[in-house]
């Protein structure tokens, strides 16, 4: 999963082109002679997309292996440029994450910009490089895989007491924090290939 680029537009709808307000990209996985090519294809797309996402709208663009994210926001918008694998749920959180952290940085400036800004916005490199990984932009998706790592550490859990040559009937036998029901429930759920299900 990459990121190849995040741009931030003010994109009013008004029939005006949109203007680019700060834009961050990582070409590095281009040849050295495409990267250029590459920057002004990412600005002529971002704005070309910008331009046609209504204002509290969000839109995927596919092209090629690359999906282009845009969120406008009253006029701001927000468009990344993601491969084909990124989650959409985590490039949209993504977006409004950067949105926030524009208006907090410069409020309401962006509505009097009439031209491109050069000037550079040291978040959005942080971010670009920060969210590679979809579970820092998506929390539900970050607490999903803390899940699954528990998980896994579980079943080596079992499985090591296992190894060690104790038997899972005989713990089962010997639990005094089971009741007789309950041990006659595992039982009888072993003798139908059940016991895998409890566990």
């Amino acid at each position: 999963m990459k990121i190849t680029a995040l741009l931030v537009l003010k994109s009013t709808g008004d029939g005006s082109e949109s203007v680019i307000l700060s834009n961050a990209s990582d070409v590095s996985h281009f040849g050295y002679f495409q990267r250029s090519s590459v920057k002004e294809f990412i600005v002529f797309v971002g704005r070309t997309v910008a331009n046609r996402t209504p204002q509290g709208q969000r839109q995927s663009v596919q092209h090629e292996e690359y999906k282009v994210h845009a969120y406008n926001r009253n006029g701001l918008c927000a468009v990344g440029f993601m491969d084909d694998h990124y989650p959409i749920r985590s490039a949209f959180s993504l977006l409004n994450q950067v949105l926030d952290e524009y208006q907090k940085s410069f409020g309401e400036s962006w509505r009097s910009a009439q031209e491109d800004s050069t000037q550079s916005w040291p978040y959005l490199n942080e971010a670009l490089m920060k969210f590679q990984d979809p579970a820092e932009a998506d929390k539900l998706l970050r607490i999903q895989r803390e899940l699954d790592e528990t998980k896994i550490i579980l079943h080596k859990t079992i499985d090591s007491v296992l190894a060690r040559g104790e038997k899972l009937d005989s713990l089962v036998e010997k639990s005094s924090d089971l009741s007789a029901a309950s041990q006659m429930f595992y039982k009888q759920a072993k003798k139908t290939n059940q016991c895998c299900s409890i566990l």
